[in-house]
């Protein structure tokens, strides 16, 4: 997944198009991502314990991966996201980069 946590992101379709957040969640097997106050529902909850007062709270669902684009931290434009082999490591996880497309530089 080319996105990961505390990346910057826009909301290219759907209720949210146009919103940017901070990525709080990833999660790569559902191909998806949380952000905080974006994509919102309306949930119903029961009172927990005798006491407690039930309600409607809003929750944050998993928004597609395919409906957010990445925010270069250099040029501040939405981007894809490109991979870059470094020299240093030989290994999968420290050879590969993450580049922007439209500016060609290190995410």
């Amino acid at each position: 997944m080319k996105i990961k946590k505390g990346d910057k992101v826009r909301v290219i379709a759907g209720k949210d198009r146009g919103r940017e957040g901070v990525v709080d969640q990833a999660l790569p097997k559902k191909n998806a991502v949380i952000l905080p106050e974006i994509n919102l529902y309306k949930k119903a909850v029961r009172p927990k314990k005798e006491g407690d007062k039930g309600g409607i709270i809003d929750v944050a669902r998993p928004l597609d991966i395919s409906k957010v684009m990445l925010i270069c931290p250099k040029c501040h434009k939405p981007t894809r996201v490109g991979y870059q082999l470094s020299d240093k490591g030989k290994n999968k996880k420290d050879g590969k980069l993450r580049v922007c497309k439209k500016c060609r530089e290190l995410i």
